[in-house]
């Protein structure tokens, strides 16, 4: 089990946002153009990839109805264990990272690797590739991926709080990961930023949780 009452150091985390950053350069100069244009000539219109991404759509729905499930039973005299925290830990995480990711999308203003959605500019359709900070709309939210960073964040959690299955857990977020590849839904560099982002939230969830007044 995570324990808050390990020394905290700020220093795995200056650590992690510095490899998220270079991880995040360096897929966007050498590894986004050509994979995106390589799984699209390989996998274009296969449908076992999107069926990947799916995994991801009840989390957000399941989390909102395990937190009014939470404060129900909490008006009612209940207060959480151990499994309670953990539980709380995974569904707040969800929450906190549908809300970051999608704030992030909007400043960043990224284009995606295919056209999708009202005609939007692509690298695929037009050789689109870059950001335009603050542009707003559909067609400039592709960074970073919203699918990686909710499956990472409650798997990060379950991950943390229950190693027995952490190949399980594990096992999840590569397989979102690689449908979004497979399908071109995203480049390589926004699922590495999704990845850092929902473990970063999931860390701070389980410590928050988990932290004595």
């Amino acid at each position: 089990m995570y324990s808050p009452d390990r020394p905290s150091s700020a220093r795995p985390f200056l650590v992690g946002a510095i490899s998220c950053a270079l991880l995040v350069l360096l897929a966007i100069g050498f590894a986004d153009r050509p994979l995106a244009t390589w799984t699209h000539a390989e996998f274009h219109g296969q449908p076992g990839f999107i069926w990947l991404t799916w995994i991801v759509d009840p989390i957000p729905p399941l989390a909102v109805i395990g937190l009014i499930g939470a404060g129900i039973a909490a008006i009612a005299g209940w207060r959480p264990g151990t499994s309670g925290r953990i539980l709380l830990a995974a569904c707040l995480a969800t929450v906190a990272a549908l809300v970051i990711k999608d704030q992030l999308k909007i400043l960043f203003g990224r284009t995606w690797p295919e056209t999708w959605t009202n005609n939007n500019p692509s690298w695929i359709k037009d050789g689109t590739f870059g950001f335009e900070p603050l542009h707003g709309g559909a067609g400039w939210f592709s960074f970073p991926s919203g699918h990686t960073t909710l499956i990472a964040a409650p798997m990060m959690v379950l991950f943390l709080c229950l190693p027995r299955l952490r190949m399980v857990w594990a096992a999840l977020i590569a397989l979102v990961v690689v449908g979004l590849l497979g399908a071109d839904y995203h480049w390589l560099s926004d699922t590495i930023a999704g990845f850092f982002l929902g473990t970063a939230v999931a860390v701070g969830m389980v410590a928050l949780l988990q932290a004595k007044p």
